[in-house]
């Protein structure tokens, strides 16, 4: 018979967090769990998720509060009422952890324990290898993985599938089957049902096997995980990468510095991420534009600024903006302009204005698609795409920048950056005095 604590360690009067379906691993799992509950003082919390794709799933998840009822076990549950992104699985794993993250703060668990077994292991690590990832992401899952205020535990990773069902039908367990398991469309269902069985008619241990090449290359990664720092300390400045430092690099060190900065968007399992986007990446990187991006799964974004090279994720949407001056204008940008009656400096945050020259209200708006400027003090006009070149503006930042014109449509002034022809100095004639702050 299993027993989950010759494997793994308990301490009296744990709080466990138990991600469990009503699948054959979930089900042992949590019968393993009852067994030991007592010996160790522990305080289990089941944690059910209904994904709602299939009629089964609302019966199963009855059965499964059922079944904490009857062994006095807390239940804790939530429906996935609808999914955006393309990907299913993705999105289901992210929402299921969020759910797990919740109750351990709720419980102030130190622990959450799911039912990932040796067969996942391996398909895991095979999808990472045809996906391509690097040598954490090769290594598919850890057993123990610490989050710092708890850690994950998988104890069933050194058990297959077929075990957990042996067990299950020795202690005459009931568990449901997930018909979605069977659909080929699923990636993960393929290699299920085609890879695996392969590769245990050459070695009914292969699990074992597995798991010892995720040790090794976990051990690995530690070591890496130590030089990256270093460099992570030597081209990171305020969470931006400085190209030039980075590029003195090595290059394998250059792809482990990206997935690192990917972590804050994907998690420890990087399960969006593989190798052609850090290609992407690295392209962006290398360009000789000045100003460029790349879009990355789940609204992340890789973007280029001159020397520099920030990920993050696009939280706005930018809109075309225009609003009638009167006293004070907030900004989309979280600036605002406004009139006031003395100052004495004369910077580019500083507007002097004879209102007879030009055509009041004044209009505050963002740019336009040939937007020109006379600069005070030059021949001409010039491009305002240019000038914000010039002034190297953020691509990011430019399409939120204040542009002021008069109702005729005249520029005045790009706030913070130039004046125009129509900006006076202290001891020329004006009426109206504007601030940028």
């Amino acid at each position: 018979m299993i027993k989950i604590d010759k494997f793994f360690k308990f301490n009296n009067g744990d709080i466990i967090v138990v991600g469990c379906s009503t699948g054959p691993d979930s089900m042992a799992l949590i019968d393993m769990l009852l067994r030991v509950r007592n010996k160790y003082n522990l305080s289990l919390i089941v944690a059910h998720i209904n994904h709602n794709i299939r009629k089964e799933s609302y019966e199963e998840a009855e059965y499964m509060k059922k079944y904490c009822e009857d062994n006095h076990l807390l239940f804790e549950t939530m429906v996935i009422e609808s999914y955006g992104d393309d990907n299913f699985h993705n999105e289901a794993h992210n929402i299921r952890y969020n759910f797990f993250e919740s109750l351990v703060n709720k419980y102030n668990a130190n622990y959450l324990m799911t039912a990932h077994h040796g067969d996942d292991l391996i398909e895991t690590v095979l999808m990472r290898i045809v996906r391509g990832s690097n040598l954490k992401g090769y290594s598919g899952f850890k057993e123990i993985v610490d989050k710092g205020t708890y850690k994950i535990v998988r104890p069933l990773i050194r058990f297959t599938k077929e075990e957990l069902k042996n067990y299950d039908m020795v202690h005459g367990i009931k568990y449901y089957v997930d018909s979605s398991n069977d659909k080929d469309k699923y990636t993960r269902n393929r290699y299920r049902k085609y890879v695996l069985p392969f590769l245990k008619e050459e070695d009914r241990g292969v699990h074992t096997k597995f798991l010892k090449y995720s040790e090794t290359l976990d051990e690995v990664n530690k070591y890496i995980e130590k030089e990256r720092k270093k460099v992570i300390g030597r081209v990171v400045i305020n969470n931006k990468v400085q190209i030039d430092l980075f590029l003195k690099e090595e290059k394998f060190m250059q792809k482990e510095v990206l997935y690192y900065l990917m972590n804050e968007f994907y998690n420890d399992e990087l399960i969006l991420l593989n190798d052609k986007h850090i290609d992407l990446i690295l392209s962006v990187i290398n360009s000789k534009k000045a100003n460029c991006y790349v879009n990355l799964p789940n609204d992340v974004v890789a973007r280029k600024c001159y020397n520099t090279l920030e990920i993050a994720r696009v939280t706005e949407i930018l809109t075309n903006f225009e609003i009638e001056f009167d006293n004070i204008a907030f900004l989309p940008n979280k600036h605002f302009i406004q009139k006031i009656p003395e100052i004495d400096c004369n910077n580019n945050f500083i507007c002097r204005l004879d209102s007879s020259e030009v055509t009041l209200p004044l209009i505050i708006r963002n740019r336009r698609f040939g937007d020109k400027f006379h600069i005070k003090g030059m021949e001409g006009t010039k491009k305002v795409k240019d000038i914000f070149i010039d002034s190297k503006i953020p691509k990011r930042d430019r399409d939120l920048w204040p542009i002021v014109t008069d109702s005729k449509g005249k520029i005045v002034w790009i706030p913070g950056i130039k004046k125009s022809i129509f900006d006076k100095t202290k001891n020329d004639n004006y009426d109206i005095i504007l601030k940028y702050s």
